[in-house]
């Protein structure tokens, strides 16, 4: 039996609109290294719509995790933040067609295989989860299970602000995103 590791990639995030842009491209850009180019579009919908959600209705703050991971044939997508409340899902026949708010978790369950929210120590996890086309998972060169890739995108390091211009690091939307993938 050949075995295949998982690969897993983790980014920590204040859930405001200008950091959901640049955790969707760190997304497409992990699912493209994993040679997973089929699921981009609907894992990059998928987590706009709950950092979106983390954004709109998270309290007391908008610290939150996203982790995606590939297990053997499945995508598993999630965000995790500290609030304990659980997202409720609008009722297709009361919602309006034309609203713009309240169809997030609908189009969630509409592009993934599966989804659901589970309570979390801290606050809870909204998780969503497509399967992976069987040839992209063993295109991947496989790699030690014990490896991880962690981004920290909310609280930024002060040698990068050192080093080029200068940056308000009391002003998040302003602050540099630091990414690392690791190979």
């Amino acid at each position: 039996m050949i075995s295949y590791p998982s690969r897993h990639c983790t980014v920590e995030l204040q859930a405001l609109p200008s950091r959901i842009g640049q955790v969707r491209r760190i997304v497409s850009a992990q699912l493209r290294y994993w040679h997973l180019d089929p699921l981009i579009d609907r894992a990059a919908l998928g987590v706009t719509e709950l950092l979106t959600n983390v954004h709109q209705h998270a309290q007391p703050d908008k610290t939150c995790t996203v982790e995606i991971e590939l297990l053997l044939d499945r995508l598993t997508v999630s965000v995790r933040d500290c609030d304990p409340r659980l997202p409720v899902v609008a009722e297709a026949a009361g919602a309006d067609a034309l609203a713009t708010c309240g169809r997030g978790l609908a189009m969630v369950a509409a592009v993934s295989e599966s989804w659901g929210v589970r309570p979390d120590e801290s606050g809870k996890v909204v998780w969503f989860s497509l399967p992976a086309p069987v040839a992209a998972v063993r295109a991947t060169p496989a790699r030690p299970p014990q490896r991880t890739t962690t981004v920290t995108v909310e609280t930024p390091a002060r040698r990068f602000a050192e080093v080029g211009q200068r940056v308000d690091l009391r002003r998040p939307e302003h602050a540099p995103a630091r990414s690392a993938v690791v190979g």
